[in-house]
């Protein structure tokens, strides 16, 4: 059986992936998918099989979405914590008609960076987060 993807790559196109991963070296911030992380993890232990780093990330993503639908905190020291926050049900109001709506409370996921994740993509910051010049 041959996908889309592979016949794009033989007939001379880039495939979706490395259209991907153009892209990410062109913008600064681009997003990373799971499959990717996958890979990632793989690279960097070439002990591990590449199905058993599957099954681990998908254990710990798993894991922290067991524990937040449970209300519950996950922290992982230096990169954040995650948490959900109830949002209460509220009037809102239709766009594109303009007419008044009832918003149900809803939980939303929510996460706050940690300090050593927060000193590294700011690398310049003394940490003084007060907003007062010295």
């Amino acid at each position: 059986m041959c996908y889309p993807r592979h016949e794009a790559v033989a007939a001379g196109e880039p495939s979706r992936i490395h259209k991907r991963r153009q892209n990410k070296q062109k913008t600064k911030g681009a997003n990373v998918i799971k499959s990717e992380l996958v890979q990632i993890v793989a690279a960097r232990n070439p002990h591990l099989y590449h199905r058993d780093v599957e099954n681990i990330v998908n254990a710990v993503l798993d894991e922290i979405t067991d524990a937040l639908a449970a209300g519950n905190r996950v922290e992982l020291r230096g990169f954040g914590a995650f948490s959900v926050k109830n949002r209460p049900s509220r009037s809102g109001r239709n766009p594109r008609t303009g007419d008044s709506v009832f918003v149900e409370e809803k939980w939303v996921p929510f996460f706050k960076t940690g300090k050593e994740l927060r000193e590294r993509l700011n690398p310049g910051m003394n940490g003084n987060d007060n907003g007062e010049d010295d």
